[in-house]
């Protein structure tokens, strides 16, 4: 199992390689192109691409076929399973259970372990100088777009509720194909986006980054890939450790942890909205008290 969590085929990356210097320098600059924005060229027609590297439909197909690809579609099926999981959620549960070996305080230390790893990484300075730069335009953001898929995408729901306790008004993205084509629609100028992502550059991280990008949003990301095509593509990026290495399962307590200080170093730094917001609250959890005591 360790194997397959190393061993990530990289079909166009090596091909790229071994042909480059067989190519001609059109078909090389599409090669590229290929190789360096793969999740565009998962959702483009070859016409996109040859619009994107200024050539045409048929050098496209032309360079595909160069690097050993039946055609197009070829490439993205490729592509496709290189972006897909290595190994499942049940996979690493497996592993990191047969590692605890029925030892209850093998599980106890496994998790406090991690978790004090993960708060040393937190307290850094290059973190808390993270943490600072995000806490400045969350402060000054109109909405916060929280984005997480999977067990991040309960963590938005929940930080979505705390952000908006403070008077910072809030939704979530955490769906994924048409349904979080309706959650990103709600992206408007202003807003901030605080997204959980790792190293697999998802079609829908990306999609949201594009878009992002494109409403000139600045993205606060929390992971533990610091070097991943997410964090070339966010303005902030905070490191949150969350284990996981040698297939076992990942902590989520941290990013938890992470999202919290965000939070609460929001609200003190603007306390008056976080006052006003939270009286509010109060005010109207005891109409819905009184009104819940009333019978018609």
């Amino acid at each position: 199992m360790k194997n397959r969590v190393r061993d990530k085929v990289d079909i166009l990356g090596d091909r790229l390689r071994a042909r480059a210097h067989q190519l001609s320098p059109r078909l090389l600059e599409v090669a590229n192109y290929l190789n360096e924005h793969r999740e565009e060229v998962l959702e483009r027609t070859a016409m996109e691409i040859a619009a994107a590297t200024q050539t045409s439909d048929a050098t496209v197909v032309r360079a595909v076929q160069a690097l050993g690809f039946a055609g197009l579609r070829d490439l993205k099926l490729t592509l496709d399973r290189w972006f897909g999981p290595t190994i499942t959620s049940s996979e690493k549960m497996q592993s990191t259970v047969n590692a605890l070996a029925s030892d209850v305080n093998a599980s106890i230390d496994f998790v406090l372990e991690g978790h004090q790893r993960a708060c040393d990484i937190l307290s850094s300075t290059h973190n808390r100088d993270a943490v600072a730069r995000a806490v400045a335009l969350l402060a000054e953001a109109r909405q916060v777009g929280l984005f997480g898929i999977g067990a991040s995408g309960i963590l938005a729901e929940y930080t979505a509720r705390l952000f908006s306790r403070i008077g910072l008004s809030s939704y979530v993205m955490n769906r994924t194909g048409f349904s979080l084509a309706e959650q990103l629609i709600n992206l408007q100028r202003g807003d901030v986006i605080v997204m959980m992502g790792q190293k697999s550059p998802h079609r829908e991280g990306m999609t949201l980054l594009r878009e992002a990008k494109r409403l000139g949003l600045p993205v606060i990301l929390l992971t533990q890939a610091v070097e991943s095509r997410f964090s070339q593509a966010s303005q902030v990026v905070i490191e949150v450790p969350r284990g996981g290495g040698d297939g076992r399962v990942p902590l989520h307590g941290t990013v938890l942890v992470c999202l919290e200080m965000l939070v609460l170093s929001v609200a003190s730094t603007t306390p008056q909205r976080t006052v006003k917001s939270l009286k509010r609250v109060n005010e109207l959890h005891r109409s819905i008290g009184k009104s819940g005591g009333r019978k018609g």
